[in-house]
This record gives structure tokens, C-alpha cells and sequence, in this order.
């Protein structure tokens, strides 16, 4: 059994992890970290400790109308990825362990695609 690093727990709430294949579970927003519980394997989780998020990305469509899926972004270990019943509230919850300028809107699409052809073209007045 997995040990929680949580003392107390401030929203659980049916989720999904789009880490690699879709895993559906658990998410627990408590007092020490961000947890993700998988329903069918037990041993698939993972525990974020607040020290360690860096920033929350979150994916914001219809002018904030949606909220398709959000992503932790860590100091070491990359973005981890998910979606849940109800986003608004987990960011609520999110929103009182990290500071309001961490979490930030993702991309549009086209604002990637822009930045696609953009840059090779910036890339060679830098480099003369």
C-alpha cells in the first residue's frame, strides 16, 4: 500500500492521467503535495510535493469557457498531464498551495503553428 504524503486532504476528485497511455483514478490536492491514485493498479501513482512544481499549465478553450486538461510542470522531472471532472475547482485548490503568476495558459494552436514558421527565420538573423 502506498503511504500517503498528505497529512490532510483538501479535494479528491475523479481523474485522469494522460501520462503515456490514459490511466483513470484518483486526484488528491492536499496540504503537502499533488497526488494522482490509479483506480485498477495500485502501484501506479504519483506524488508531487509543492517544493517541487515549478509552474501549472493550464489549457484554456472558449475564453475560459472550457478547461480541457492542465499539466504540472516540476524542476526535475518534466510535465505531467491531466483532465478531471471538474478543473475549475482543482485549480482553486491548486491555487492556494502555488502563487496565482505560476499558473499560466498554454498555448493556442495557432500560436505554435506561428511559432513554427517563425523560427526558422529568426534563427538566421541570429546567427549572422
Amino acid at each position: 500500500m502506498v503511504e500517503s504524503l498528505n497529512k490532510k486532504s483538501e479535494l479528491v476528485m475523479d481523474a485522469t492521467s494522460h501520462l503515456g497511455l490514459t490511466d483513470y483514478g484518483k486526484i488528491m490536492v492536499g496540504d503537502k503535495a499533488f497526488e494522482f491514485y490509479d483506480d485498477r493498479d495500485k502501484k501506479n501513482y504519483i506524488q508531487i510535493p509543492w517544493t517541487e512544481v515549478d509552474y501549472v499549465v493550464v489549457s484554456v478553450m472558449f475564453g475560459g469557457k472550457w478547461i480541457p486538461r492542465f499539466a504540472l510542470k516540476t524542476k526535475k522531472n518534466g510535465m505531467f498531464s491531466f483532465s478531471s471532472k471538474d478543473p475549475k475547482k482543482v485549480l482553486r485548490a491548486i491555487r492556494e498551495h502555488i502563487d496565482a503568476d505560476r499558473i499560466v495558459k498554454s498555448l493556442t494552436f495557432f500560436q505554435v503553428l506561428k511559432r513554427g514558421i517563425t523560427r526558422p527565420f529568426n534563427r538566421r538573423k541570429k546567427n549572422k
